[in-house]
C-alpha cells in the first residue's frame, strides 16, 4: 500500500478519535461504547455496499472519486442519516420539516416514534430499490465469470423477456403489500417509488453516456448514482439505530464514522484494482444486495434482526472472496 493509499484511512482514523472524544465528553462510557457498536454495524452491513461501489467508482475520474469521499461523506452523514428521516417524517406526518427538526433535537424520544410508525414504507422503499439493482446485474447478459454458475446463467437467458426485472419485482411488492399488516396503500406507493427512482437513475446513467461531456458522462450522474444507492443500503441502518440509542449524537457519530470508512474503502479497492484480482467478488457482492433486499421485504411482513441481515452480506462476500482465491491458485 503506498502513501496515498494510507492517506485514505488516515483520515478516518483522526476524525474517528476526535468523534469518540466528543462522545465520550458528552455521553461518557455508555455513549462511546454505542457509538463505536453503531460504527462496526454500518461497516460490516455497507462492506457489499462499497464492492457495488467500487465497480461504479472505477469508471469516474479522480476528481470525482475525491469529491465522493468529500461533498460525499456529507451527503451520507447530514443527507441520508439525518435530513431524509427528517423529510420522510415530515410528509407521512404532514408536519413542517422544521418542527420535525426541532423535535429529533429537543425530543428524540418522541421522534424515534414517529420514525418507527413509519418504518414499513421506509423499508419497502429501499428494499425495493435494492432489488432492483441485484435483478438488472443478474437478468443482464454478458457478464463475465458466473460466481453461481448454473442460476446466473439461467437467470442471463431470461433477459430475453423484455423488463423482466420490472414485472419481478412489481409482482413481489404486491406479495409483499398483501401480507403485511401496514397499510396496503403505503407499501405499494413506497415500493414503486423505489422501482421508478431506480429506473430514472439507469436512463439518465445511460443518456449521460452517451455524450462525451466528462463532467455529467464520467462523474456528475455515477456521483448521484452513489449517494442514491448509499441511501437505500443505510435506510434500514438508520432506523434500526434507534434501537440501541434515541441519542442524535451518538447516532450520527457512530454512523457517519462507519460510513466515512466504507468510503474509504471503496476508493482503496478502486486503488489496488481489488476487484479485477478477486474476479468473484462483484457478484458476490450482487447476491449480498438480494439477499438484504429480500431480508428488508421480509421483514415488512415479519421481525427480522439486524444482525442476521448483517451476516447474509458477511457470508456471500467471504464466500465470493474464498472462490477468487482459489480461482487465482488455478
Amino acid at each position: 500500500m503506498t502513501p496515498s493509499h494510507h492517506s485514505l484511512f488516515l483520515w478516518p482514523s483522526i476524525i474517528a478519535v476526535v468523534g469518540f472524544a466528543v462522545v465520550w465528553y458528552e455521553a461518557g462510557l455508555t455513549g462511546l461504547f454505542l457509538v463505536i457498536t453503531l460504527c462496526i454495524l454500518e461497516v460490516t452491513l455497507s462492506f457489499d455496499n462499497a464492492v457495488v461501489n467500487a465497480r461504479t467508482l472505477e469508471r469516474m475520474d479522480p476528481l470525482w472519486q475525491k469529491r465522493f469521499l468529500t461533498w460525499g461523506i456529507l451527503i451520507a452523514v447530514f443527507g441520508t442519516r439525518f435530513l431524509l428521516p427528517i423529510l420522510i417524517v415530515s410528509i407521512a406526518a404532514a408536519v413542517s420539516p422544521f418542527t420535525i427538526t426541532y423535535l429529533a433535537l429537543s425530543d428524540p424520544e418522541t421522534y424515534s416514534l414517529l420514525l418507527s410508525s413509519i418504518e414499513g414504507s421506509i423499508t419497502t422503499f429501499g428494499g425495493m430499490f435494492l432489488l432492483m439493482v441485484s435483478l438488472a446485474y443478474f437478468f443482464r447478459l454478458g457478464k463475465s465469470i458466473p460466481f453461481v454458475s448454473n442460476a446466473e446463467r439461467h437467470l442471463e437467458h431470461w433477459c430475453r423477456v423484455g423488463v423482466i426485472e420490472v414485472a419481478l419485482a412489481v409482482l413481489i411488492l404486491t406479495g409483499v403489500s398483501l401480507a403485511t399488516d401496514h397499510p396496503q396503500l403505503e407499501i405499494l406507493s413506497a415500493g414503486l417509488i423505489g422501482i421508478l427512482l431506480f429506473i430514472v437513475m439507469e436512463g439518465v446513467s445511460y443518456i449521460v453516456s452517451l455524450k462525451k461531456h466528462r463532467l455529467i458522462g464520467g462523474g456528475l450522474a455515477l456521483f448521484v448514482y452513489l449517494n442514491v444507492l448509499d441511501s437505500a443500503f443505510s435506510l434500514d441502518g438508520v432506523i434500526g439505530a434507534f434501537a440501541l440509542s434515541t441519542n442524535l449524537l451518538i447516532i450520527m457519530a457512530g454512523l457517519g464514522v462507519g460510513a466515512l470508512f466504507v468510503r474509504s474503502l471503496t476508493v482503496f479497492l478502486v486503488a489496488q484494482k481489488t476487484l479485477s484480482h478477486l474476479i468473484y467478488l462483484e457478484q458476490g457482492a450482487q447476491w449480498a444486495i438480494l439477499g438484504l433486499a429480500i431480508a428488508m421485504l421480509v421483514g415488512v411482513i415479519i421481525p427480522v434482526p439486524t444482525t442476521l441481515t448483517g451476516l447474509i452480506g458477511l457470508v456471500c462476500i467471504s464466500i465470493a472472496y474464498i472462490a477468487s482465491v482459489r480461482a487465482i491458485k488455478r
